[in-house]
């Protein structure tokens, strides 16, 4: 499927802020970048390098006063995301190098603290995907969506106390739950068409069966047209704006439509 997608932004600066921003997807196995468009008002000079996760990253200062950031883009991506119940858990030592790190307890997921609560949801399921699918499950109806639950600081324990959160919070208990059953799993955030309401979405990936499968437990079933924006350990690494100074932000408006009919896409 055709989708564009666009987040439009305004921030305010004191002075000049140094910044990295996170808003640019790249082409992958699951979508490719058709066209983009990326601007900057005030325009200032911009680099671009990539992170240790892959993810496109670009520096730039931002001068004093408010500047707008306007990011639009085409790409193709996947209708259905792929499911399979029956994919097993990957042993460690086969595992690839670059998965190993999302095994491992991070700032908002520390799953070093989570088993005991893994075991109890997934019971007797065999290890692997039912696994992950039985964790994203009960997060669906045992959570409650709801803003201004959570903040900066708020890791999976706490949004298991809270009993509520919004898709980040979700998503970081998916994956600290998930990790405690030395499965990997690691945090993306992107486009999600069709999301209600529109907004920067965020789910998880866990790597069983010899690949990553996609979890989204705001969602009651699986869904596909999402668009990657950026992966990593947890919501510290993927931040679409990492600021270092004092910044406010001003409106912020995300839509995803669909370019194509679901006939053309058959």
């Amino acid at each position: 499927m055709r989708l564009q997608a666009s987040c439009k932004m305004t921030v305010n600066v004191a002075a000049d802020c140094p910044t990295v921003a996170m808003l640019r997807p790249r082409s992958g196995d699951a979508q490719w970048m058709v066209s983009e468009r990326y601007e900057l008002t005030p325009w200032v000079r911009t680099t671009e390098y990539v992170d240790s996760y892959g993810n496109l990253c670009q520096r730039l200062v931002i001068p004093q006063g408010e500047m707008r950031i306007d990011v639009e883009m085409v790409m193709e991506a996947e209708e259905h995301i792929a499911v399979e119940p029956s994919a097993g858990v990957t042993p460690v030592e086969q595992l690839p190098p670059d998965a190993l790190q999302f095994l491992l307890q991070s700032r908002y997921c520390p799953s070093d603290k989570m088993e005991d609560r893994a075991r109890e949801i997934v019971g007797d399921l065999p290890p692997g995907y039912a696994q992950v699918e039985a964790i994203r499950a009960w997060i669906h109806t045992h959570m409650e969506y709801r803003y201004g639950v959570s903040d900066a600081t708020t890791d999976a324990l706490d949004s298991l106390d809270h009993g509520a959160g919004v898709c980040r919070d979700f998503s970081h208990i998916g994956i600290g739950l998930t990790r405690s059953l030395r499965i990997p799993a690691r945090l993306v955030v992107g486009y999600l068409y069709q999301l209600d309401p529109m907004d920067m979405h965020a789910w998880f990936e866990a790597f069983v069966g010899g690949r990553w499968y996609t979890f989204d437990a705001t969602q009651d079933q699986p869904r596909g047209g999402r668009i990657v924006v950026a992966y990593g350990r947890d919501a510290a690494d993927v931040a679409f704006l990492s600021n270092y100074g004092p910044m406010e932000m001003g409106e912020m408006v995300v839509t995803v439509d669909r370019l194509d009919s679901p006939q053309d896409a058959a």
